[in-house]
Order: structure tokens, then sequence, then C-alpha cells
């Protein structure tokens, strides 16, 4: 009898585990798509081609998404660029001499694991799934932890995590669920691959089964034709990575900036890869852009800018205000071809933590290989050591697409404001002011006695310095929740007191709290928050 009751109490606690899982991912689901709705109703995001049924995975950027976009990349250009004196840009080509993959690794390696489940039909990657399974395990240490913590006063974590069985079970399969993903991925073993797969009873999230088929190899290049005529054409590649242009380019950059090593190249550029699973709105695209930045320093000294770089790319991020929690670093158990040290800094998405960018220490391996196949030296002379080498390489390496879906995902807010109907609620896209598609929005009242006519004054004042938007249609509150859906940081509403003494309503987007002030102090007010200085300073 007592073996019924507890055997009937696991019963009940499992099936309230799979409940309450179930809950959090429906409600993570709702939340992209709202996300997903909104950016498309307010102009930020639209499928592609999307009267003819769209196609698979690719979007196009609106009139206010690609406001948003370019605010994102100017801050990390100008964080690159203008606040490191020893950082310079390029822009290289899409299309590259096809030997250029062969010499990176790309046309031999560049292979991710893919499996299918044969009752749903869908496809994944094979390591994204083993991945996932030991993030559970993570979660559920972190509930244990979560639970000591709420029952003792002065709870020592690390003293908990080392000491609790249940916790020390959670992390020796995490352990060994690592080890033997690290050796399948690292030998190609895709059998064993399947075999951990089996093991860990993962399953798939649509169709509930787990009947996988085998686990294959799939190559990431986009392959085309240069040629005018088919039989003459050559084989080239839409490059999956924007780092080959930096490296190729290496010795001009070098010599024509006098560059001394330690020296960095940065570059903004679209990238292309025949993703296995592209799916998560523009998490994950075959057509997507990088900010990829390759710092160039002295080998032996890798470790140290690694650790260097990844820090002060945490910052950066930290900077924008989205919330210090929803950061982590994440080591990586199967390193590229071309690494020696690899993390990414992952961010909290709707769909949980997910990679935001990459820190890798490239070593020498890219110019040593491009120096091979092409036959031209690629050595730096350095004077302090009188000696020429090949420099080592610390990349970071941030998905523009991804920080913009995360930008978007945590600044978008379902708000009540009291009881009552819609007037009552408020969706609002509270994003860093800086980054802000609009800086400000001029309302007159009314569309009559002279108030458009000063509001477009007010505008043509401030639109030299900042993106203004003008609007006169609709009440002033159906105005003011269509700036919040935007996220416009500020309304200036023009009324029939401006005429008089040539003051306006300041509204301020989070608080929604509004106070008068004179025209010509609205400019200093937005230069306070809005302008990119405003984040570029938390960083010096």
């Amino acid at each position: 009898m007592i073996f019924f009751f507890h055997a009937h109490r696991s019963l009940v606690n499992a099936k309230r585990a799979i409940y309450l899982c179930a809950l959090m991912a429906q409600q993570d689901d709702n939340v992209l798509k709202k996300v997903i709705s909104h950016a498309k109703e307010y102009g930020f995001i639209f499928p592609s081609s999307e009267i003819y049924d769209g196609l698979s995975a690719v979007y196009d950027y609106g009139q206010n998404g690609v406001e948003l976009k370019n605010n994102i990349k100017e801050y990390w250009w100008r964080f690159m660029t203008q606040l490191h004196d020893n950082i310079v840009g390029v822009d290289a080509a899409i299309f590259m001499h096809p030997t250029t993959w062969k010499a990176s690794g790309h046309v031999d390696a560049f292979n991710d694991p893919m499996v299918d489940n044969k009752d749903s039909k869908k496809r994944y990657r094979a390591d994204v799934l083993v991945e996932d399974a030991i993030a559970k395990m993570e979660e559920k240490i972190e509930k244990e932890v979560e639970k000591a913590a709420k029952r003792f006063e002065n709870f020592d974590r690390a003293m908990f995590v080392s000491t609790n069985p249940r916790v020390l079970e959670y992390q020796k399969k995490i352990d060994e669920t690592n080890a033997r993903l690290k050796a399948a991925m690292g030998s190609n073993d895709m059998p064993a691959m399947k075999q951990l797969i089996a093991d860990l009873e993962i399953a798939d999230p649509i169709s509930g089964t787990k009947n996988w088929t085998d686990v294959r190899q799939f190559n990431l290049m986009f392959s085309t034709e240069m040629g005018s005529i088919a039989e003459e054409a050559n084989k080239i590649y839409l490059r999956p990575e924007t780092a080959q242009g930096i490296f190729v380019n290496f010795l001009n950059v070098q010599k024509t900036g006098r560059m001394k090593i330690p020296f960095g190249i940065a570059q903004i550029g679209k990238a292309f890869r025949n993703e296995i699973v592209a799916r998560q709105f523009i998490f994950r695209m075959r057509e997507f852009e990088q900010m990829e930045m390759q710092f160039f320093i002295r080998p032996g000294e890798e470790m140290k800018w690694y650790e260097y770089w990844k820090a002060k790319r945490m910052k950066w991020h930290q900077s924008l205000g989205l919330g210090e929690d929803n950061y982590r670093f994440h080591d990586h158990l199967n390193l590229a071809h071309y690494a020696n040290a690899a993390c990414d800094i992952q961010f909290n998405f709707p769909m949980g933590f997910k990679e935001l960018e990459g820190i890798h220490s490239r070593t020498d391996f890219d110019l040593k290989n491009h120096e091979k196949y092409s036959g031209k030296k690629l050595q730096y002379f350095d004077p302090e050591l009188n000696q020429s080498y090949i420099p080592f390489v610390v990349e970071t390496s941030v998905g523009l697409d991804r920080l913009f879906l995360a930008t978007l995902s945590k600044g978008y807010k379902e708000e009540k404001l009291g009881t009552g109907g819609e007037e009552n609620e408020r969706v609002v896209l509270s994003i860093p002011p800086a980054l802000a598609p609009h800086k400000v929005a001029v309302l007159p009242l009314v569309r009559k006695d002279g108030l458009p006519e000063k509001a477009e004054k007010i505008v043509n004042d401030l639109k030299l310095d900042f993106r203004c938007y003008y609007e006169d249609k609709d009440t002033i509150g159906r105005r003011y929740r269509r700036m919040d859906a935007i996220g416009t940081p500020y309304c200036v509403t023009v009324d029939h007191q401006s005429l008089q003494d040539d003051t306006v309503t300041i509204r301020h987007r989070d608080t929604m709290q509004q106070e008068r002030l004179s025209i010509s102090a609205v400019k200093s007010v937005l230069a306070e928050t809005c302008s990119m200085k405003s984040l570029l300073q938390k960083l010096v």
C-alpha cells in the first residue's frame, strides 16, 4: 500500500512536471508569436515575397525595422572603429575565388549532423537536440538550487551543488553526455550520435515519438556558377562567413594602414548558409548579416586577448540595458576546425538561452592556409621582436539579425494601465532610445489653427540631428499608443499654448510622464538620452 502511494505520487509529480514544461514552452511560443505579429503589423519585418506566399526562412526589413537595424549596426561599428585606435574596417565582396573556401576548410569540413523524425517528417540538427537535452538537465539543477535557497537563510550555492546527491547525479549525466557529444562530433561518428539521442530518450517535440533516422552529415555551403556559358562556368560559393574577406585582405590593410600588432579589422556583411533547420523567425535564416572583427596578435598571446574580448563584448551587450541576467557565457565543447578556444555569449530569447555572439581563438589557421594555397607570404614583420611571423587571431562575431530579435523581444511589453477597455492597455517597445527607429514624434493637437505649421517647423529644426516622426491623424491618445508600439522614446505635443509662449508638452515613452518645456529645450533632452553618444560613453 505504501509502495502504491509513493508510486502514485511519483506519477502525479511526473505528470505535473510535464504539464509545467509544456505550459512554459507554450508561453515562450506565445511570446515569440506576439513579437512576430507585432513586427509585421508595425513595419519592422515582413515575410519575403509575401504576395507569392513567401519563401521559407527569408524575411525583409520594413521601414521601421531597417532604421532599428541600421542603428544597431552604427552602435557596433562606432564601438569597434571609433573607440579603438587599432581597429579599422573593410567591406569585402560576397563572391570570392573558390580556392578561398578550400583554404579555409569550409569545402571539406563545414558540416552539421542532420537527423529526421520519421513520424513528423521534421528535420533537426542532431547536436542541437543533444544540447537542448543538456540544457534541460541544467535547468533541473537550477530548480534544485532555487528550492534549497528558499529553505536556508545563509545558503552556500557552491557547497550545495558539490554535495547534494540529486544535483551530483544530474551533473554526472551532463558531464557524460558532453564527453560523448564531443567524442562523436570530433570523430564524425554519426552512429554514436544516433545512439546518444536514443540513450537520452530524446523525443520529437511535434510527434512525441523517438522514431529517428540515421544521423547524416549535411554541408552548409551554397554554390553557384559564374560565367556566361554553362559549359564554361566556374563553380563559386556564396560566403558562409564574412571572416575570409578580412583574412585575404590582411596584408592590404596592414601595409596601407601602417598597422602594428595588435590590431583588428572589422566588417559588417551578408553571409549564406544552407541551414538544416531554418526556423524560429529571424533567429536562424539562410541569408543573414554578421558583424565580425578579427584581432591580429602575437603567437602565444591568444588566450590573454581571448579573455579580453570576452569581457569587452559582454560589457557592450549589457550596455544596451536588456537585463544582465539575460546573458551568459557558454564554452564550446566541440571546437571548430580552426579554433583552440571558443565560447558563445548566449541571450535569453523567447525560446530560451541561445547563441547571440561567438568569440573564437582561431590560432594562425586561416592565414597559414591562405599562404599555403595562394603561394603568397602573409607574414607580419614585428620590429620589436625583429622577426616575421604569421599572426594569431581572436574573432568576435555577432549575428545582426539575432541582436535585432533580442532587442525586439525584450523590448516588447504589454501593459495594463488600469481598469477598462483598450484605452487602458498599451503595447510598448521599450528599446534603447539611441536605437529607436524614431527618436521623437511631433504631434499637433488638432489639424487647424496653425498647429500643423508650428509642428512642422519644430520637425524641420530637429530632423538634422534626430530622426523625427510627424503625425496629425486620430486622437492624441491613439497617436501616443502608435508611437509606443514602434518604440519612439518621446512624443512632443503642440497645442494652442505653444503658439503663445513657444512651449510644448513632452511625453516619455516608458513612464508616460508629461512635462511642459520650451521648444528650444527639446533638442537638449533628445541629445542627452537618444544620441549614440549616450550609449558609447558607457564603454569608455
